[in-house]
């Protein structure tokens, strides 16, 4: 078993946050920055009720997601054709190179704890502009 150079066990208090690429505010977590990770990275984000983030995929990374309190609409698929509703206690699973983009259309914040094989959290991140309005505005107005 091949052991760190660095193997101190860290703990991390989210306090600071940061504005990610896709459009959501995250709070710093366990990420090679925070920790010297190199295959995994854990945070939390909440989305504020109305919130959506830009439609993106993360290269060659898989994301687990387990949603605390609230509840998420997630559109997914190559024209986002595709979407789950994930509620507080349950968790999402999200390949590697799958066009997504999450919402929070409830009257509620949704947080959840998100984790990824990339230890530098927003260096997978592709933004896909050209999807973005594929969701419209107001989707539940449109039988989603």
């Amino acid at each position: 078993m091949s052991r760190s150079s660095n193997p101190d066990c860290r703990v991390v208090r989210p306090g600071s946050g940061y504005a990610g690429k896709q459009g959501l505010n995250y709070f710093e977590g366990i990420a090679a920055e925070t920790v010297g990770s190199t295959g995994i990275c854990m945070h939390l984000v909440t989305m504020p009720p109305g919130a959506r983030a830009k439609a993106h995929l993360h290269e060659s990374h898989e994301t687990a997601i387990y949603v605390l309190a609230g509840e998420a609409y997630t559109w997914f698929g190559d024209r986002l054709e595709e979407h789950v509703i994930v509620k507080a206690g349950e968790m999402l699973y999200i390949p590697a190179g799958v066009p997504h983009m999450p919402a929070n259309l409830s009257d509620s914040p949704c947080t959840a704890v998100i984790a990824r094989t990339d230890p530098k959290e927003q260096e997978s991140v592709v933004l896909l502009p050209e999807l973005d309005g594929l969701v419209p505005a107001d989707p539940l107005a449109h039988s989603v």
